[in-house]
């Protein structure tokens, strides 16, 4: 099985493209692209690219063990969940980039 990814162009988010063709956060919201799908998937692949929104596009290779997609590759792994280590500058802690509402973030 295979999943979509790419970073929101404005804010560098981690996203992955959904059942219902939206970009989102939530890796376990994916589409899941099964060997036959190769049409669908390259067929979203030229549409997000036309867009311009998601930079950075790769099809990941994912498996599902008790009911969660898990990605084969550390890195995306690593993607999915966040730094590794905490944000801080001068003291404080932020938070990674996330999307609005409507899937756009604001600078």
């Amino acid at each position: 099985m295979e999943i979509l990814t790419g970073n929101e162009l404005t804010s560098g988010g981690t996203v992955y493209l959904d059942a219902h063709n939206n970009w989102v956060e939530d890796l376990q919201a994916a589409r899941l692209f099964g060997k036959e799908e190769t049409a669908e998937r390259d067929a979203a692949l030229v549409a997000t690219k036309a867009g311009g929104r998601v930079i950075s596009l790769e099809i990941e290779e994912v498996s599902q063990a008790d009911g969660q997609i898990v990605p084969k590759r550390l890195r995306e792994r690593i993607r999915a969940a966040g730094p590794t280590a905490p944000l801080t500058l001068n003291g404080e802690i932020y938070d990674r980039q996330h999307l609005d509402e409507d899937g756009h973030v604001s600078i």
